[in-house]
């Protein structure tokens, strides 16, 4: 996956090592040469030097070709219009903005950008996000006999139905994340791409989970 991260403070230079320890492409811009000394000597992504909502740099940067944008700069309104013009002018799969001031995430979600507000737990949280494509344990039940697992819905299921994801005694679509919204599914209702779909499942059927996504 190609990452573009916009600020290389503690929030983003501590993201782009991550990202890249996971075997990720990331490139990271700030326009301050001193704030990649943030960054591991051991970080082999691209830095550059520029002003994080100026085309040339994002282009330079490679964002027509790249899977997801982070603006965590240190100003919510450069977030914003880094966040609207690299969902609107480059049309980037998934933008995630940080965010100061968590009562302009509604706001935010309009424009069509995800939101994190904190450094330690948004650096996990962007980390979700950005790996929706295997299946992500969120809650684990009872002595480990159940868990609530989040995945992307995968493109052989977009246009069937839920009830093909519900097995009585098993596994069940309880929600799904479409748009940014959350709702509670019935068994006819349709999978759509780009949904993400939270399935409770007993730990046991977890195989059985995979195979009727296509994981296995």
């Amino acid at each position: 996956m190609k990452v573009i991260i916009v600020g290389c403070g503690k929030f983003g230079s501590g993201l782009a090592m991550t990202l890249e320890k996971k075997g990720n492409e990331v490139t990271i811009i700030d326009n301050d040469p001193e704030a990649f000394e943030l960054l591991d000597k051991k970080f082999m992504g691209t830095k550059i030097i520029g002003i994080g909502f100026d085309r040339d740099v994002l282009e330079q940067a490679g964002i027509s070709r790249c899977d997801a944008v982070v603006a965590c700069s240190k100003k919510d309104e450069t977030n914003a219009l880094i966040g609207k013009l690299a969902r609107d002018a480059f049309s980037v799969p998934r933008v995630i903005c940080r965010l100061y001031d968590p009562r302009r995430a509604a706001i935010y979600r309009s424009f069509g950008i995800e939101t994190i507000s904190t450094t330690s737990w948004g650096i996990q949280r962007a980390m979700d996000m950005l790996s929706f494509n295997a299946l992500d344990s969120i809650l684990t039940l009872g002595d480990s006999q159940a868990e609530i697992i989040r995945t992307k819905a995968p493109e052989m299921l977009e246009g069937r139905t839920v009830k093909e994801l519900c097995v009585y005694g098993e596994m069940n679509v309880i929600a799904i994340n479409r748009g940014n919204k959350i709702f509670i599914p019935n068994t006819g209702t349709p999978i759509e791409k780009n949904d993400i779909l939270y399935i409770s499942v007993v730990c046991a059927s977890t195989d059985h989970l995979k195979s009727l996504l296509g994981m296995d």
